[in-house]
């Protein structure tokens, strides 16, 4: 299957360091090499950056110029792909996206769903995957339930339950953001580690990289990250339970749904 990573912060950040160690295991330090692919929202709210390729993530010279890239948002999520269900393409890369209410939304998922509910509103794959369709139908359901994008609380409660009803097909792990925000759901498996001050050194785990975030950091500053798999080895990364979903914003946990610790 696939890993996911997001990035959450209370001051524009990049995602550089991250990044690089999630990337090597597109190829070289885990086999996930049926493509990868990066969004980064502008932290003005104006734009977002949506970077795909359908190439192993660690031997690509698009995605090491990508890892290279300053680009400092609150929210930024990333995935590279190990292709379960359709061809290796890059419409089947993720994240997707679509817009939806007057906002860009981006999706990430890692898992394997065996059925999915059918579709019947205007949101529809381009792609082969189910991760793509369950997608569209994300939001089909918000159409459906009618809720507002400014309801932050009617939101979380939908996403929750979607996420439920197709956790209950397969392996669902999931990434959802609209810039403002950041929705996680961990079916099976997914990981965060927040740092905050005081800041230290940190080495990853699949490379001999280190940043002293002490020297690039304020006291004030916030970032969460999440991963499928602990990027680093000297962080304490806390995994989510089973079934627990999280929305953060400016790096904290605003909104949660306890698993059911497993």
């Amino acid at each position: 299957m696939c890993e996911l990573l997001a990035l959450s912060a209370n001051t524009p950040t990049d995602i550089r360091f991250s990044f690089h160690g999630l990337r090597l295991r597109g190829g070289s330090t885990s086999d996930h090499a049926d493509g990868w692919g990066l969004a980064s929202f502008d932290p003005d709210g104006q734009g977002l950056h949506l970077y795909r390729e359908d190439a192993p993530a660690a031997f690509s010279p698009v995605a090491a110029a990508v890892a290279a890239l300053d680009l400092k948002a609150h929210c930024t999520i990333a995935h590279i792909r190990k292709a379960t269900r359709g061809v290796v393409a890059l419409e089947n890369c993720h994240p997707f996206h679509r817009r939806w209410r007057g906002q860009e939304w981006v999706f990430a998922h890692n898992g394997d769903l065996q059925s999915l509910p059918p579709l019947e509103g205007e949101h529809r794959p381009i792609g082969q995957t189910d991760s793509e369709t369950a997608f569209c139908w994300i939001l089909q359901e918000l159409e459906r339930l009618e809720v507002a994008p400014e309801d932050e609380a009617g939101l979380f409660e939908a996403l929750v339950a979607c996420s439920d009803r197709l956790a209950g097909e397969g392996i669902f792990n999931s990434l959802v953001s609209n810039g403002a925000w950041l929705f996680a759901y961990a079916g099976t498996k997914l990981h965060r580690v927040t740092r905050r001050a005081p800041f230290g050194l940190v080495r990853l785990a699949d490379d001999d990289l280190s940043v002293d975030f002490a020297a690039v950091t304020q006291p004030s500053d916030v970032v969460t990250i999440l991963s499928t798999e602990p990027l680093t080895a000297e962080e304490t990364w806390q995994p989510l339970q089973v079934g627990e979903a999280i929305l953060l914003k400016a790096g904290e946990i605003v909104r949660q749904r306890p698993g059911r610790g497993e």
